[in-house]
């Protein structure tokens, strides 16, 4: 082996040209470190996730999430700063709203829907704090988002699990969102952790029995037997099903089954065909799978088509039955909650097509007014003209029952943690889950979208269920209160 002596002058050169690089090269990954470190804060609690930099996690309301929420935004934190600035003389808890609340058009909340529903949380707050229903400890309100279709739940969940201990004194969280996969896997996450939860718009069947959940939305059997129950009343013998079987989709998968094993009686009440599918997980195929339809429903000309599919896709499918080969035949559609998703422009869009919708609601205003027995007259003058929640923002209509929900659930959360402090002795998430179970009688949940008591799986019992129908001016016309028996709750 040949051995090459270097000169001293050149191996000198080497040594610091190296040095430099290495040194350059720190830099600059600490630099670019430190420069995605600073872009990655969107505020305390609240970081960027994923390709599109979504702001997500948790905030006490010094952070909004979209401008449309700052409003109702500014109201929790002023209420937070009150409630930590009183610390000292009454002792507090924490309560998180979880939803998604930066939406794409691959979500099928609405951004009206889940602004109602955090003003809704926020009057639940305000209520309990300061209002009719004063009670201690105090809550602190948080706001956490887990992003579109909820992609970032784990991220936001865990942020959620670490604030179980002060200053946050983390003890329930609310809302949950709709009936996905991902949301599923939050609420099984957030139940290992010993957190307490309640379910404001979440319907699927098959999310229950799970320890610490309950829930103060109708489940899609509810729904489904308030609305054959109404089909009957009305006298309809006849119908045709079509169910959106996109995978995750629990809320849709539910809703079809449940229908069909709620209508079908015997000849009298039948279906004239087998069940009507299309997959929306498959983005090139959704829409032409639903412009086929119609024709076969000129064919089967059953008195009612229910559909089974998300509020999205209700109004292409709207679309495809005017332009129908039989105008001659009418067709009514009946479909889920999810309708109330949809914003004013594509109601207003939807009406136009001349098709008679129908639609189970998850809670509805004018409840009271027509079945004032169904629904707690306090709770529900809030939500009436000249309530707390028009004058705290006003020119915001509430058809979609988003406010109500999002109330119920944190007042469900709030009324839970009022019964271990006084029967526990210790409010933390475990002891408030136990008292779910035991809102029953004189202890039952006095909601604004009716009375509330839950069964051992979590899902509410007998809960009122609004029938509603699409005016031609696309708004949301109250038919009646029905139940989850099929028929309006008789009066008490």
């Amino acid at each position: 082996m040949v051995r090459v002596e270097w000169p001293l002058h050149v191996v000198r050169r080497v040594a610091l040209a190296t040095a430099a690089a290495v040194v350059l090269a720190a830099a600059a990954w600490l630099g670019v470190g430190w420069i995605q470190e600073r872009q990655s804060r969107c505020a305390d609690g609240v970081v960027e996730q994923g390709a599109s930099d979504e702001c997500v996690g948790v905030t006490d309301g010094s952070y909004s999430f979209a401008p449309h929420l700052d409003a109702v935004v500014k109201k929790i934190q002023e209420e937070n700063k009150r409630v930590l600035d009183n610390a000292d003389k009454e002792p507090y808890v924490s309560v998180a709203y979880l939803t998604s609340f930066t939406l794409t058009a691959e979500d099928s909340n609405s951004a009206e829907g889940i602004r109602h529903e955090l003003q809704g949380a926020y009057l639940a707050q305000y209520r309990h704090n300061r209002g009719d229903l004063a009670a201690t400890p105090k809550i602190r309100l948080l706001i956490a988002n887990a992003g579109s279709r909820s992609a970032h739940w784990r991220h936001t969940v865990d942020e959620l699990i670490a604030r179980k201990d002060s200053p946050d004194r983390l003890v329930a969280v609310a809302g949950l969102g709709p009936s996905t996969d991902e949301n599923l896997a939050a609420i099984q996450r957030l139940s290992e952790n010993g957190i307490a939860m309640v379910g404001a718009t979440m319907t699927a069947t098959n999310i229950q029995g799970i320890n610490g959940f309950v829930r103060v939305a109708p489940t899609n059997v509810d729904e489904a037997y308030a609305a054959a129950g109404y089909l009957k009343r009305r006298g309809v013998g006849t119908a045709v099903v079509i169910q959106d079987v996109a995978k995750g989709n629990l809320y849709a998968s539910t809703l079809g089954t449940a229908f069909t094993e709620a209508f079908q009686e015997g000849e009298k009440h039948r279906l004239v065909a087998e069940r009507m599918t299309y997959d929306s997980s498959v983005s090139s195929a959704w829409q032409n799978e639903l412009r086929y339809m119609p024709g076969q429903l000129c064919l089967q000309r059953p008195q009612i088509v229910y559909f089974a599919g998300r509020g999205r896709h209700l109004t292409h499918f709207l679309d495809a039955l005017s332009n129908r080969s039989c105008p001659e035949q009418k067709f009514t559609v009946f479909a889920g909650d999810d309708t109330t998703n949809l914003t004013a422009e594509q109601l207003a869009h939807a009406a136009e097509t001349g098709v008679e919708v129908l639609y189970t609601g998850l809670s509805h205003p004018d409840m009271y007014r027509a079945s004032p027995q169904a629904v707690s007259a306090p709770s529900a003058r809030n939500f009436q003209q000249g309530g707390l929640l028009e004058q705290w923002f006003p020119h915001d209509p509430r058809d979609d029952g988003g406010a109500l929900m999002g109330h119920d659930a944190v007042l469900t959360a709030a009324h839970g943690i009022q019964m271990a402090a006084r029967w526990q002795g210790q409010v933390v998430g475990d002891a408030v889950a136990r008292m779910f179970h035991q809102m029953d009688g004189s202890q039952q949940v006095a909601g604004a979208s009716g009375f509330i008591s839950f069964q051992n799986n979590g899902n509410p019992r007998n809960k009122a269920v609004p029938i509603l129908r699409l005016n031609v001016k696309g708004m949301a016309e109250f038919v009646e209160v029905s139940a989850a028996e099929g028929k309006p709750p008789e009066a008490q």
